[in-house]
């Protein structure tokens, strides 16, 4: 099947076209950009090895020659975009957050216009080792955002086990560079970010929303978290602390067998024992690192993940929803280690 990349030059866009490359089902099909032209090795020398062009948007010629439509974009590009793709009958995979939330709590939290209501109904959120199955019969995958990603498979479990209190919900959030995109901004040079760790969007990450539909969905409960996410002076990954208190006496034990039980066929979940996760041996990779600790003197669990941004936290689920979405083998194509050192 070819896949067309929409944002092909961002580098969400570029882990797109590695991952498709050697996937054996398939082909790097249409590379859109509209803000640039020409061989995709001028942006990115490190595809020199591809022939492939850069082209402008033509609706018609992209769903002539292309099966599938990864859309690699800001925000309030793909809400105008996809239903223009999904009517001519492509699957879309979305990796903005424009299909994430309902249209009054998406233009409040990212000050844009948002895609139509029957588009969004038929969208599905593509956290692939919770709602798999959706995804298998969506023609539009709305795929999950970084933090959220993170979050979220570490918070779920306990959630859906209701061993958390749910007002005492604390998420310290760290994330590379790369989170912020590859548009040119002050905050991200070189001598602003190197040697330095600042909290940013503590009044609010857009984010937010996203995180707390999808908990309270899998709770049956309204829940409203406390999250502060930071910038570290690294290229990829986030590393998530949350906090809670208990309502039901656990053990470490007890939280092990909820977590056992509930990613036994996950195959990129791993649940570290003996070791705390760190963005080192996640990066490159389209793995969730987890584990959580009790610590008995407060009453409170502490739960840690670790992803690659651009892997688990972008591409690399992407392209797992759309293993799922094609009744592949999940792990298609997203099977190596992550690099190391």
């Amino acid at each position: 099947m070819k896949a067309a990349i929409i944002g092909s030059t961002g580098y969400g866009g570029a882990e797109l076209i590695r991952l498709i490359q050697n996937h054996p089902f398939l082909e790097v099909g249409s590379l859109i950009s509209t803000s640039r032209a020409g061989p995709v090795d001028k942006i990115y020398p490190h595809l020199s090895h591809l022939s492939s062009e850069l082209q402008e948007l033509d609706l018609d010629l992209l769903c002539e020659n292309n099966d599938m439509v990864f859309l690699a974009t800001p925000p309030g590009v793909s809400s105008q975009w996809t239903p223009l793709i999904a009517e001519r009958g492509k699957i879309v995979i979305d990796l903005s957050g424009d299909f994430r939330l309902y249209p009054e709590t998406y233009q409040a939290w990212y000050d844009k216009e948002p895609a139509p209501i029957t588009w969004l109904k038929k969208a599905v959120y593509g956290l692939s080792e919770w709602f798999g199955r959706q995804v298998k019969d969506a023609q539009i995958i709305s795929n999950p955002g970084c933090y959220p990603t993170a979050i979220l498979l570490a918070l779920l479990p306990l959630l859906q086990a209701k061993v958390l209190d749910i007002s005492s919900i604390i998420i310290d959030a760290k994330s590379g560079v790369t989170g912020a995109g590859r548009g040119l901004q002050q905050g991200l040079l070189f001598t602003e970010v190197n040697e330095n760790l600042r909290p940013y969007k503590v009044d609010g990450h857009q984010h937010i929303p996203e995180i707390e539909r999808f908990a309270s969905q899998v709770a049956g409960d309204s829940i409203y978290i406390n999250f502060v996410p930071h910038l570290v002076p690294m290229n990829r990954g986030i590393l998530v602390t949350i906090y809670a208190k208990l309502v039901k006496d656990c053990s470490n034990q007890v939280l092990k067998e909820i977590y056992q039980t509930i990613y036994e066929a996950a195959p990129f979940i791993r649940l570290c024992e003996g070791r705390w996760p760190e963005t080192k041996h996640v990066q490159g990779s389209n793995y969730c690192d987890i584990a959580w600790h009790l610590n008995k003197r407060t009453g409170q669990v502490i739960l840690l993940s670790a992803i690659d941004n651009l892997m688990k936290g972008a591409a690399g689920q992407a392209v797992q929803n759309a293993n799922l979405r094609m009744g592949w083998p999940e792990e298609t194509g997203l099977t190596f280690s992550p690099l190391f050192p």
